[in-house]
């Protein structure tokens, strides 16, 4: 029996009192016997956390006490057993790191689509206007490796605050399609679709609730393979499930079960990616 709730959340809000409330979070997620990682920054909060159901709901209801988080989202996930070893609460300049302090995500979002309506896009080749729709992944490439939307533009970036370089790049080859940006969660894929309006896209939209609230609404449909998550489940499959994938510790790869086999693989070592040898 999956007893364990996984959760994934975050909110862009101003946030000043971190240091203060610091030790309030590790106070709660204590008493609740929560494990995971909470980042706390200026800008707002993003955490992933495991326990149990009712240490989950004890620690959201603390939290959505704050009038600042009281409408803060969360995404769910189970599993057999606890996939953190240990309970972060960090402090961060930024929740997720993009060295563009001017998008204030607070201030304004892009435009959202939810899961539902980008698989009736999808599965017409194009939006409600007609114009034809291009996902962009936001996430970093190892990530993409385990698995993405069908014809997605993938860059390659190797972390987050790459991309506003790199989608300027690309800038005129978008310009007469509607991009839908998208990443785990979602907070990557907002700021980025903001980036994006900022310096001139016409038609852009962030994933509502990035991968994991899709395969929780729509399951795979136009989705291949599996999504990378941070916390040793490593990757989960459309149904929310964990998969056999492991992930290398020296060189961050995803090593897939046939490559597990290989004696190339040490756990927390080194597997066939890093040794430069095929499993």
């Amino acid at each position: 029996m999956q007893n364990i709730v996984n959760i994934a959340a975050y909110k862009f809000i101003t946030f000043n009192d971190t240091v203060e409330r610091r030790d309030a979070f590790r106070a709660v997620c204590a008493e609740q016997a929560l494990k995971g990682t909470i980042l706390l920054s200026p800008e707002g909060i993003n955490l992933f956390l495991a326990g149990t159901r009712e240490g989950i709901d004890g620690f959201l209801a603390w939290l959505r006490a704050d009038p600042r988080f009281t409408d803060i989202e969360v995404k769910e996930s189970y599993s057999d057993t606890q996939p953190f070893n240990r309970m972060l609460v960090k402090l961060k300049r930024e929740i997720i790191t993009m060295k563009h302090p001017l998008i204030k995500p607070e201030l304004g979002r892009a435009p959202a689509v939810k899961a539902d309506t980008l698989k009736r896009w999808l599965d017409a080749g194009h939006d409600d206007a007609g114009r034809p729709v291009v996902m962009v992944d936001t996430r970093n490439a190892f990530e993409v490796d385990v698995g993405t939307f069908e014809n997605t533009i993938d860059y390659r970036i190797e972390k987050f605050s790459e991309f506003p370089e790199v989608i300027a790049a690309h800038r005129e080859e978008l310009a007469d399609k509607t991009v839908v940006t998208f990443c785990t969660g979602g907070i990557r894929c907002e700021k980025a679709a903001i980036h994006m309006l900022g310096i001139g896209f016409e038609s852009v939209y962030q994933l509502e609730g990035g991968i994991l609230k899709y395969f929780e609404d729509v399951g795979g449909a136009h989705y291949q393979g599996d999504c990378f998550v941070f916390d040793h489940r490593t990757a989960l499959n459309p149904a929310l499930e964990a998969t056999e994938a492991a992930q290398c510790f020296a060189c961050r790869a995803v090593v897939t079960p046939r490559e597990q086999l290989s004696p190339q693989y040490v756990p927390g070592k080194s597997c066939p990616h890093c040794a430069g040898i095929e499993a």
